[in-house]
């Protein structure tokens, strides 16, 4: 859910019609240990190399006229966000490239459509999965059938292969982007807990089982809590449980250096709180389209600023303002020791 920029030193219209399922209904019997064993060997992602810039493409004309805009939170299996993403303009990005930071949509028919209809309206797309994409629920006899997480992984990944989405790092007119797949861990959130209410178990919250990835090692979401409000500001106070991950911000440094610099920017998804900040150097970017039902009560300010052009002209754009939660804490300290639940959340658990 994550992609990382950098400027460098050095410097289609596809069919929306999705490929064959990628295989028949298997019995339950499939999900052996061995079974698992076996295919896990096949599943094995491996990491290409950086793709370089187009040669034929590489003018300081086209490059000014470059634009990045970046999306999270598309959740298209709601008839209003894909109505939302056949809205947007099929001739304003065409010559622009967009990074779509994970949870595009949970059955595979909604985001091939999605990809397909993103990739008819930028020249490039960018993409990297959430946990909503790797989501394997029941599905009717037919329909496209995962073994586990990984599994629907690839093919996922197979799919934006065939419409021309890229995964994988690429240079494009002096910008490095750097897509990094990635999932959160509970040792992530390491603020006092609220004691004072009963809040529901994290399975049965973020549907652990409908990510089935067996007892691999995680890959990592957010890569600092300061990016999510703190817990007594949240309808759901366990939330940085389930958003993140050291490992992440260990390997964003490794990229931009421990003291950033100010072309580094870091864009991630997941939690659907629009965010604009600088830590420590580096500019940290969520740009979600979110639930219908948070745009309706204009959690981010609706949609209408949707999606972000944080890059344009050789240079990257102003901070996205409003922006609620980052402009709170640019003003605000954080306190996590008070676990006093902010009043909109204490009247929620009070009517629970």
């Amino acid at each position: 859910m994550v992609m990382v920029m950098r400027p460098i030193s050095s410097c289609l219209t596809l069919s929306q019609t999705p490929p064959p399922p990628p295989r028949p209904r298997a019995s339950n019997h499939l999900s052996t240990q061995k079974q698992f064993k076996r295919n896990s060997r096949n599943y094995c992602i491996t990491r290409p190399q950086i793709l370089p810039s187009s040669s034929s493409s590489s003018s300081s004309r086209d490059a000014l006229g470059f634009r990045v805009f970046v999306l999270s939170d598309l959740h298209t299996d709601y008839p209003e966000n894909m109505n939302w993403v056949r809205s947007l303009s099929t001739k304003a990005y065409k010559n622009d490239l967009l990074l779509l930071a994970g949870d595009v949509a949970e059955t595979y028919h909604n985001f091939y459509l999605t990809m397909s209809l993103l990739k008819d309206r930028f020249q490039h797309v960018v993409y990297v999965p959430g946990n909503h994409d790797l989501w394997c629920r029941s599905v009717p006899e037919g329909h496209p059938y995962y073994l586990d997480s990984l599994e629907k992984l690839n093919q996922l990944l197979d799919a934006c292969r065939g419409l021309g989405v890229q995964t994988r790092p690429m240079v494009l007119f002096g910008l490095g982007i750097a897509p990094l797949f990635s999932w959160y861990h509970e040792s992530f959130d390491r603020e006092m807990d609220i004691a004072s209410i009963r809040i529901p178990s994290l399975e049965m919250v973020i549907h652990f089982l409908l990510c089935s990835i067996h007892h691999l090692s995680h890959p990592f979401h957010k890569p600092r809590q300061e990016l999510c409000p703190e817990k007594r500001m949240l309808f759901y106070p366990n939330l940085p449980k389930i958003v993140g991950s050291d490992f992440l911000e260990v390997r964003i440094r490794s990229i931009h250096g421990s003291e950033g610099n100010a072309s580094a920017c870091h864009v991630f998804g997941h939690t659907h709180f629009c965010w604009d900040s600088v830590l420590d150097g580096i500019r940290y970017i969520q740009a979600p389209l979110a639930y219908p039902r948070e745009r309706e009560r204009r959690m981010n300010g609706g949609e209408t600023w949707l999606p972000f052009c944080v890059y344009s002209g050789g240079k990257f754009a102003d901070r996205l303002s409003p922006c609620y939660w980052s402009d709170y804490y640019a003003a605000h300290a954080r306190a996590p020791h008070v676990t006093e639940l902010a009043p909109w959340v204490a009247r929620f658990y009070k009517r629970a």
